[in-house]
Order: C-alpha cells, then sequence, then structure tokens
C-alpha cells in the first residue's frame, strides 16, 4: 500500500512475524502514520498482496509501457467503490466483490485486467481478523482473476463513521488492436445475450440479511468475466456492446444501450435464465428479476450472425453455463426496451427509479 512510504522502518518478510493480536483490533492509532499502521499494513496487506510491483512500497505502482503495449494498443482505466452489509455473505465478502468489480468494468471494454489499487476505510473498532479475511480473500479473488494489488492506502474513521469496512479499487487494462465496443454501437438486427441466470447476487444479499425469509442455498454469483469476455471475443472480433449488470440488474443496463445506439430492444420473458428459487422469492415479494444486482453477469449485443457462435462460446466457459439470447434489436420504438411477457403480452422496461420496494398490498 502506498502508505508505506509514509511510515518508519523496512516490512518484515510477509507471513515471518505477527505482532497484531488475535482479538485486536482496529484504533485511530492504525490511521496516524506511526508503528501502528506499518504493523497493520505489513501484517495485513503486505502479506496478503505481496508482489514485485507492491515490494518496492513507493507512493505508486510503476509499469514498463512496453509492459504494457505488449497487450494492445490502448489503457482502460476503471474505479469503483464498495459498500455491503453483511461484509461476508453466501458466495463472497466485500473483498471478492471489490476485485471482481472492477475487473470486470475493464473487462467490459474488451481490456485485458492487469493491476488493481486498493483503498481502505476502516472503522474504529473492526476486528483486525475481519478484515485479514477480507485482505487474503481479495488476494484470492485476484489470483483468479489473473490481476495484481499493486498499491493502495488505508484510512480509519471514527467509531459509528463507516459501516465496519469501505473499499474503493480502481483498474488498469489494456484493450485489444481492433476491439471497439461500446454501448453506442446496438444495431437494429443484433442479438441480445446473457451470461446465465439473473438476480443471484441481489437475492442472496437480500438472505444474508435476513430480510428475506426463505430457506434457500442461493449464493451470489460474484466472479471474474475477463477470460469469457476473452472467449466470446476470440469467436466474434466485433462484439458490439458489453456491461456486466451490476446495480440496477440486466434492465439498467438494456435501457442504457438503448438511449445511448438510439434504437430498441425486445426481450422475451420466457428467454431470461432464473434459477427457481430467485423466481419464486420474486414473485413472493413483488420484485422484478430484471433489475436485482448481479456481479458476474454481463450482457453482450453481437451482430446476429454471430449470435450461435458467441453463445457456444459462453457456455463453453464455467461463468456462461447457462448463457442464453434473451432478445434482439430493433429500429423502432427508439429508446425503449419491451418485454414480451410469459402471458403474452408486452410492457415496457424503462430505468428503475429509486429502490426496488416488496409489494405491500
Amino acid at each position: 500500500m502506498n502508505d508505506m512510504a509514509n511510515v518508519p522502518g523496512s516490512p518484515a518478510p510477509p507471513g515471518s512475524r505477527r505482532i497484531l493480536a488475535p482479538d485486536a483490533r482496529i484504533t485511530l492509532a492504525h490511521g496516524g502514520g506511526g508503528k501502528a499502521m506499518r504493523d497493520l499494513i505489513e501484517d495485513v496487506f503486505v502479506a496478503a498482496f505481496d508482489n514485485p510491483l507492491l515490494a518496492a512500497l513507493e507512493d505508486q505502482a510503476r509499469f514498463a509501457l512496453a509492459d504494457l503495449a505488449q497487450h494492445g494498443d490502448r489503457v482502460a482505466f476503471t474505479t469503483d467503490s464498495y459498500v455491503v452489509d453483511p461484509l461476508f455473505f453466501p458466495g463472497g465478502d466485500i473483498g471478492t466483490l471489490a476485485v471482481n468489480g472492477t475487473v470486470n468494468d475493464l473487462a467490459m471494454s474488451g481490456a485485458r485486467p492487469l493491476y488493481l489499487s486498493c483503498g481502505m476505510v476502516l472503522e474504529e473498532g473492526l476486528p483486525i481478523a475481519t478484515l485479514q479475511r477480507v485482505a487474503v480473500s481479495m488476494r484470492r479473488a485476484a489470483d483468479a482473476a489473473g490481476v495484481q494489488i499493486v498499491t493502495g492506502d488505508t484510512k480509519v474513521v471514527e467509531r459509528g463513521a463507516a459501516d465496519q469496512m469501505f473499499i474503493n479499487t480502481a483498474g488498469v487494462g489494456v484493450i485489444p488492436t481492433g476491439v471497439a465496443i461500446g454501448a453506442h454501437r446496438a444495431q437494429p438486427g443484433d442479438a441480445v445475450l446473457v451470461n446465465g441466470t439473473l438476480g443471484d447476487h441481489g437475492a442472496a444479499i437480500l438472505i444474508a440479511r435476513k430480510q428475506l425469509a426463505l430457506e434457500s442455498d442461493v449464493q451470489s454469483d460474484c466472479a471474474p468475466l475477463a477470460d469469457l469476455v476473452v472467449a466470446m471475443l476470440h469467436v466474434c472480433p466485433d462484439i458490439h456492446c458489453l456491461r456486466d449488470a451490476t446495480r440496477g440488474g440486466v434492465a439498467t443496463v438494456l435501457n442504457e444501450f438503448v438511449r445511448r445506439s438510439h434504437v430498441g430492444i425486445r426481450i422475451r420473458e420466457d428467454a431470461v435464465p432464473l434459477r427457481d428459487d430467485v423466481k419464486g422469492a420474486c414473485e413472493i415479494l413483488g420484485l422484478d428479476p430484471l433489475y436485482l444486482a448481479n456481479e458476474g453477469k454481463l450482457v453482450a449485443i453481437v451482430p446476429v450472425a454471430f449470435a450461435q457462435l458467441v453463445l457456444q462460446a459462453m457456455r463453453a466457459q464455467p461463468g456462461g453455463a447457462r448463457a442464453a439470447i434473451i432478445g434482439e434489436v430493433v429500429a423502432a420504438p427508439r429508446d425503449t426496451v419491451i418485454l414480451h411477457t410469459g402471458f403474452g403480452g408486452e410492457r415496457i422496461v424503462d430505468m428503475l427509479v429509486g429502490e426496488q420496494l416488496p409489494r405491500i398490498c
């Protein structure tokens, strides 16, 4: 973490010692720039994220331009912040969200994700064992995604000023030559695809919060999508649009596409892949799964001539076994998403306004 350039001493080799007691908690001293802060960084972050670029312990990570250029001709750069309650939930935790979310934002441009930063805002009183667990989870997620966490920062706020832990991650990747994915490129006749069941993350969080009193094994779909995108580009180098369907779900993504491309999209309710328990929970609570958050699902718009090839490539990947073609791009009505329902009717799928609320009458 770049904090290290501002504290005295050199770090001990990761794993060589443990200064922090098992029951230790974050104090304001851990953000003060002195020995307590140094010990926290060495025992938690350096131990978990250890890699050659981080090992320099400068205020920034340094890359050779030649190393970046071998992957493509443009740099992709993104950042996002993560707040979730509870910190740990079926299928993931705030650490996996922070890594995979930023990796996926890079991948949606077709970029190969390479490097991440990690900014931590910690609340006074947070168990350090919890922080260590999150850091180890982040390292595992980074390894699985093929990226390195190379720089970062730590801040401590007073008790009650944060919800235990907030994480910001920024990411750098490189876009291969010739790839030109953009939300403005949808064209009439294009096919609309998703890579699997929708709403799993949103349902898992509701269950973990005990807001959904159901017996279910729904797990978050939190996962990196870069390898899936590589497989898709291999069979269709001219993917028109890609977006991961996080907050606001697939409905929000589709609306962003139609408004940027000035086209319409028609999707079929019976083609949308859903887990039975997620579908059932949505029916009970009056929620629309098209608006539920996902953390390992993407929406792709591709030329119809490549739709089946892309579908097969997606289904051959671990993150795309239940991929489906759910609709098509049309010329009119412009700037509108229309759902063909299972009852033979139609309805407009608009942008989400505020939060979804359970049906109360």
